[in-house]
């Protein structure tokens, strides 16, 4: 995190549960506040959305089952997905998967293949931990787009 106290500027991989919490709560508070009212099109969005996300991030015990490199596509497919959405939308539904994207950031930079030889154009080998903490963060996304979709 940032010296501002900004939570979205300088992402770090252990930030990505703490950072979409507080994305979907904001979100959530304001479909509660009647700030932001959704029309049809962005429920529908929203629903399609998490749908999407529902579809490459899993359960937990059959993503930790998967091989890092899998594991590793679902989490790019999950960003795709969120990219799809936003160019699709403005406004408020659109900042929710500009949110979400900054928060997976990190995922951008994993690679799951050794070096060999050569440079990874600066790229690093995630952990475990790692893998399991960007899933819940996807898993979080989900959850927060169905109580949008909901309103």
């Amino acid at each position: 995190m940032s010296d501002s106290g900004d939570p979205f500027i300088g992402v770090s991989c252990m930030d990505m549960r703490r950072i979409v919490a507080v994305l979907a709560e904001e979100a959530e508070q304001q479909v509660r506040d009647q700030v932001w009212e959704l029309a049809p099109g962005d429920r529908a969005l929203a629903r399609e959305t998490e749908a999407g996300l529902r579809e490459v991030v899993g359960p937990p015990d059959a993503q930790e089952a998967l091989p890092q490199i899998d594991r590793l596509e679902h989490l790019r497919g999950s960003l795709a997905v969120l990219a799809i959405s936003l160019a699709r939308t403005h406004g408020r539904m659109a900042w929710f998967p500009s949110g979400a994207i900054h928060a997976l950031e990190p995922v951008l930079r994993w690679r799951s293949l050794p070096a060999d030889h050569g440079g990874t154009f600066g790229t690093v080998l995630a952990s475990p931990e790692e893998y399991t903490e960007a899933e819940e963060a996807v898993r979080r996304i989900q959850d927060g787009l169905a109580r949008i979709a909901a309103g």
